[in-house]
């Protein structure tokens, strides 16, 4: 794909960096306090955040557009600081953060498998499920420096989202028409089962923030519906967010 349409992309990115620079950072004097269920949770997602990004990386410049390929180091730069704060959350409350968990594992195979519009299919699947636990998160806690962490993540994940619609429908544009709507159905339907994981392995967490397991997987499919008409219509920029 050629064109000039992720420069908007590009300065969005740049343009939080800045506000992340002058809004520094959380005030990380501040102790943690948080059950141990939520503590273990949060270990486990930031396992996810934590990668270099150099496959979708090397995809993104595959794909023949530099400010694509540009947006998409920021994107990773974003997600690489996501990981930074939650592991500065972690260590505020006194604990490590793992090495590794068998579902980032399976993501970043999933991911590798294939091209870029595999990659940000699942992507996508990660994403969708991430506003939702962040959003948890941060409703859900009366710990004020965790409260804080979540919402900048939150912040980022609610833009991070259509941008990754809007180049999956240049990708999906590329296939025949009558296949389009079959494959973001297919997404839909691989989207339960993993909402259905995550709701089972970060369930005791959940409880405590306050959203049940069955609420979890019921609002990531809401949630959805927003996802597949960004990706499938004409004006991906229309986005309009997840509920």
């Amino acid at each position: 794909m050629h064109g000039g349409g992720f420069a908007k992309w590009t300065k969005g990115f740049e343009d939080a960096r800045e506000r992340r620079r002058a809004q520094r950072d959380p005030d990380w004097e501040q102790s943690a306090t948080l059950h141990p269920a939520v503590w273990a949770s949060i270990q486990r997602f930031q396992v996810g955040e934590d990668g270099d990004g150099a496959n979708l990386v090397g995809k993104a410049d595959e794909a023949g557009d530099d400010d694509y390929a540009q947006a998409v180091r920021l994107f990773v730069a974003e997600e690489q600081n996501h990981a930074r704060l939650l592991a500065r959350l972690l260590a505020a409350g006194g604990l490590p953060t793992l090495t590794g968990h068998w579902s980032d594992t399976v993501f970043v195979r999933l991911r590798r498998l294939m091209g870029l519009r595999m990659e940000l299919l699942v992507l996508l699947i990660a994403e969708a499920v991430a506003l939702r636990y962040y959003r948890a998160l941060h409703d859900g806690t009366d710990d004020s420096l965790t409260s804080d962490v979540a919402g900048r993540i939150l912040s980022d994940e609610q833009r991070h989202v259509p941008f990754h619609c809007e180049r999956l429908h240049a990708s999906l544009a590329e296939l025949p028409c009558a296949m389009r709507r079959p494959v973001m159905a297919l997404w839909r339907l691989l989207l339960l089962p993993v909402s259905f994981v995550v709701a089972v392995d970060h369930g005791p967490a959940l409880r405590r923030l306050g959203v049940g397991r069955l609420r979890f997987v019921a609002d990531v499919a809401a949630s959805s519906g927003a996802v597949v008409s960004a990706v499938l219509a004409p004006r991906p920029d229309t986005w309009t967010g997840m509920g």
